[in-house]
């Protein structure tokens, strides 16, 4: 049964939209962040993937000939509503639903980058061995641990609407890149047929 592309990108929504819930549900505690990035990293990638795939796959089922453009707006279309009523809802919902899950996202961002900062310190300190670039890395140090005060991360917030748009304009490449490729790969290709000469 071949639906619509966009009926495809609501069906997106909506399973993106349980991810998003499923985490903040049973795992918005220490590691909220990491779980959310993960998910993002691998599992909604994976969905929008398989959607577009499907999409392409059911059109080509039941048309003889597609065009690379059919093919590629039948794969963009539906991860393009998907993601961008996704990304609406998400930012309207923690930033105006529940701002404390947002604070907590933006609070572990931080320490999460703190701790890259601490291991990629230790981890450069235990091979070095000259004094003078130990007490260079030291300082280089030092002054990045200003940026992680309290007053430093006083209001800082990775999760404004200029962000989420920044989120969405990446998220947009991976739609065109794997668009892309679907449409070339299912476009029908030209099958020369030899003449066949009638002899009398």
């Amino acid at each position: 049964m071949t639906k619509s592309p966009s009926t495809l990108g609501i069906i997106l929504f909506i399973a993106t939209m349980i991810v998003f819930f499923v985490v903040y549900t049973f795992f918005s505690g220490i590691n909220y962040f990491d779980i959310s990035l993960k998910a993002n990293a691998f599992v909604l990638p994976i969905l929008y993937a398989g959607a577009a795939f499907w999409s392409v796959k059911s059109y080509w089922n039941n048309h003889r000939v597609v065009k690379f453009k059919d093919a590629f707006k039948r794969a963009f279309v539906p991860m393009f509503i998907g993601g961008i009523l996704s990304i609406f809802s998400i930012y309207a919902f923690l930033t105006f639903v529940d701002p404390a899950a947002k604070s907590l996202l933006n609070y572990q961002y931080v320490q999460r980058q703190k701790s890259e900062l601490d291991t990629e310190y230790t981890s450069a300190r235990k091979i070095m061995k000259h004094q003078k670039d130990i007490d260079e890395l030291d300082q280089k140090y030092k002054e990045r641990l200003q940026s992680f005060t309290p007053e430093a991360v006083k209001g800082k917030d990775m999760l404004t609407a200029s962000h989420f748009s920044g989120y969405f304009a990446a998220i947009l490449i991976f739609y065109v890149v794997l668009s892309v490729f679907f449409g070339a790969f299912f476009r029908t290709r030209t099958i020369h047929q030899p003449e066949e000469t009638n002899q009398a």
